[in-house]
């Protein structure tokens, strides 16, 4: 008895799909230390900062209570996009028996081409952040500080008149120093109306060349570069519990980063997650399989990442 093309097509998929989970999982999903990640039904997204309320004030006896109220601040949007590819084995080399070493390398490639999409378009906002090229929902560059000098930067503004920093003013290379600037940066932002929010970093983020730089920094007993018999303050603190990661997709070799305990600052929203499928092409017989998910990366609140892009 002939085998029939759905017969042969039902015999494909299943090696196909494990095939293409294999590889997929091989690499790292290192967007998963930047972003918290929560799922999506529609479109798009929109989250909205609130201010909160001022300091409570003292009432004086007999005076009625002072009553303040909240507004919002701004409001971060989340467009989903669609992320698809595939390729097409033809009815001969299914005849001839080539289909197996074929789908493997087609696969391979495909699991690659969608990882390395989704890890770009991660990082986007860290690559992109210190110009006016990424701006966050208060309208300003993702990474600016009062004086930077830059287009589009000044620090993020506050409802209450103010601005919080979440990069140096004058760009700084990873170093004890920078390190050190970095985190008395970070405990010193306030909510929208000015009140300290006690945030600390969790983690250094930094691209491969300076994977080094960052052991040094983060795991030596004593201060590094340094005849004096100091102890490394960083690593005796706790400053940065969760140590660091190497991310190979950031594009500056010199840029580094810190991610905050501030909580919704980066998201990573998933509207259809990784799906696989394959079909028969009636007029060619060629068999078709594809990939394809949709998703969002960005910034609702900038003061959960610390960024520098190196002097």
């Amino acid at each position: 008895m002939a085998i029939s093309r759905a017969q042969m097509l039902k015999e494909l998929l299943p090696g196909l799909n494990a095939l293409f989970g294999l590889e997929y999982e091989k690499y790292s999903d290192e967007h998963t230390v930047i972003y918290d990640t929560d799922s999506s039904e529609r479109s798009f997204e929109e989250e909205v900062k609130l201010s909160g309320f001022d300091a409570a004030p003292v009432k004086d006896e007999g005076n009625a209570i002072s009553y303040d109220s909240a507004q919002e601040a701004f409001t971060a949007r989340y467009n989903h996009e669609t992320i698809a590819m595939g390729f097409a084995i033809t009815e001969e080399a299914m005849e001839d028996n080539l289909y197996d070493s074929l789908s493997a390398r087609y696969t391979k490639a495909l699991a690659r081409a969608m990882s390395y999409t989704k890890q770009v378009k991660a990082v986007n906002p860290l690559n992109n952040g210190f110009t006016n090229s990424y701006q966050t929902g208060d309208g300003v560059n993702f990474f600016t500080a009062s004086g930077d000098g830059v287009t589009g930067g000044g620090g993020h503004p506050l409802v209450s008149g103010g601005t919080n920093d979440n990069r140096p003013s004058t760009a700084a290379d990873l170093n004890e120093t920078s390190l050190e600037a970095g985190i008395v940066t970070i405990a010193a932002v306030t909510d929208e109306r000015g009140l300290l929010i006690a945030a600390r970093p969790r983690r250094l983020l930094v691209p491969p060349a300076l994977m080094f730089t960052a052991t040094r920094l983060l795991e030596s007993d004593q201060r590094t570069a340094t005849a004096d018999n100091d102890i490394n303050a960083v690593r005796s603190m706790g400053a940065v519990p969760e140590g660091y990661s190497v991310n190979h997709y950031l594009t500056d070799s010199d840029a580094w980063f810190i991610v905050t305990d501030v909580p919704n600052g980066m998201r990573h929203f998933e509207r259809t997650a990784l799906e696989t499928s394959m079909d028969g092409d009636f007029d060619t017989g060629n068999v078709r399989y594809k990939a394809r998910e949709r998703y969002s990366f960005g910034v609702s609140d900038p003061l959960g990442m610390y960024g520098s892009p190196g002097a």
